[in-house]
């Protein structure tokens, strides 16, 4: 019996050490799948639903799943289509420019601005706007170009009722007046970093001629100064002039920042041309050599850039929306009434239309202080200030009724490309940006 006890032990452990063996086996095995799979799933995106997850992940697993493989509106973004800037023939020096004498084809008119409105009969809850209360039948004649009184800001209102904003001490007042050729911008609510003109490419003749203008609220002078950028005893950083803002009009910056961007013919008096650049742009090129190109060589007397993707307003309602920049509400109300008045789809193969897109990138302008240009200014910024401050969906619709109400008085607007904006300044981005989940009301 014993050899046969011993041989029966010997094959019982043998199978046990087999068993054991494919044991170990499949746990390799299962682990080098897991591990395998693992690492697919991180490549391709693929989350899975650990457990501990909440309920909330669910939906969101399976659309972000379900949209990469459709295409569709959850999938990871594509890389954006590349800008870049495109050479544009300023003359050599500013030592060749020669402004122009007055043009006969500009429209000449007078404008006058409403300064002070009073507290109508009857209204107990009246309360002063820096834009005014502009009635609808108001609104409409204001795009006669013709002598007329007009609202375009800085409207007062009744004896003791207090400022409506915008206000400059008064060494500030006397030097805007003092302006011919302006370049400004604007900071408020501290929202960017002060960009400084490229000292080297402005000519020394446009330093001396030239003012150059930032407008700031006290939040920015602040937080300039936290970060040694301080205003020196001439009132300067750099070539900036800087300009601080008391009592700001509107609680959206944005709105704010128009009254210097479109009423540059309100705050100094005695310019004649300006230039517009926002404050995410460096100034790079010489202010008379941008005038002569843009202005005077074609004979224009506003000129501003298309959008660098979108042409038609439709578009950039969609994008409005789909980016929260705005109440949807009050874009939609804005939309309606524009297509009540006659705005249409931007259509690039109807030979009449007037302009190469009815969409700006406004972050740059050149004006002159024409009548005409004046005015359309006005009418642009009266849009803002009863509408949403989104300026790119008012652009369209005031310019084309401008032009449809004064057939035979030409607007002369130099709609010039992208890529000639991106050549005059260098871009960068934002301090902060607007929250996309969080539209501004």
């Amino acid at each position: 019996m014993a050899p046969f006890e011993s041989k029966l032990r010997n094959e019982t452990g043998y199978r046990r050490f087999r068993r054991s063996v494919s044991r170990r086996r499949f746990l390799f095995w299962a682990f080098l799948v897991a591990f395998f799979f693992l690492i697919c799933s991180s490549f391709f995106g693929v989350k899975l639903p650990f457990l501990g997850k909440s309920e909330s992940d669910a939906p969101y697993i399976s659309i972000r799943y379900h949209n990469r493989s459709l295409g569709g509106p959850g999938r990871p973004p594509k890389h954006r289509r590349q800008h870049h800037p495109c050479e544009v023939g300023f003359l050599d020096s500013v030592d060749n420019v020669v402004e122009p004498e007055d043009s006969v084809n500009f429209v000449h008119f007078s404008l006058e601005y409403i300064e002070k409105e009073e507290k109508p009969y009857g209204h107990s809850t009246f309360k002063p706007k820096f834009g005014g209360h502009q009635t609808l039948e108001e609104r409409e004649n204001s795009f006669y170009a013709r002598n007329q009184r007009l609202h375009c800001g800085f409207v007062k209102g009744p004896e003791r009722s207090g400022s409506t904003g915008f206000d400059l001490d008064e060494r500030d007042k006397e030097y805007v007046k003092t302006c011919h050729i302006v370049v400004s911008s604007c900071i408020f609510g501290s929202s960017d970093f002060l960009r400084r003109p490229t000292s080297k490419k402005v000519s020394e003749f446009s330093k001396r001629s030239v003012c150059f203008v930032m407008f700031i609220d006290e939040e920015t002078r602040s937080k300039l100064a936290s970060e040694g950028q301080v205003i020196d005893d001439t009132g300067h950083i750099g070539l900036w002039r800087v300009v601080v803002v008391k009592n700001l009009p509107y609680k959206d910056m944005r709105r704010t920042g128009k009254v210097p961007k479109f009423l540059s013919h309100r705050l100094f008096p005695s310019a004649r041309y300006s230039i517009w650049l926002d404050s995410k742009m460096r100034l790079q090129t010489d202010p008379l050599l941008i005038i002569e190109y843009f202005l005077w060589r074609n004979g224009s007397e506003y000129a501003i850039s298309n959008h660098y993707d979108r042409h038609c307003v439709w578009e950039e309602v969609l994008q409005n929306k789909r980016l929260n920049k705005y109440n949807h509400t009050a874009i939609d109300e804005q939309f309606m009434f524009y297509q009540s008045d006659g705005l249409t789809k931007f259509d690039l193969n109807d030979i009449n239309t007037p302009l190469p897109s009815y969409v700006p990138e406004g972050s740059f302008i050149v004006r002159a202080h024409t009548p005409m240009s004046n005015l359309f200014s006005c009418l642009w910024f009266n849009e803002v200030d009863r509408f949403t401050s989104r300026d790119q969906l008012s652009f369209a619709y005031t310019y084309l009724k401008l032009r449809r109400m004064n057939p035979d008085k030409p607007f002369f607007l130099n709609m010039f490309k992208d890529c000639e904006r991106r050549s005059l300044a260098k871009l960068f981005k934002h301090r902060a940006t607007e929250s996309p989940s969080t539209p501004v009301q």
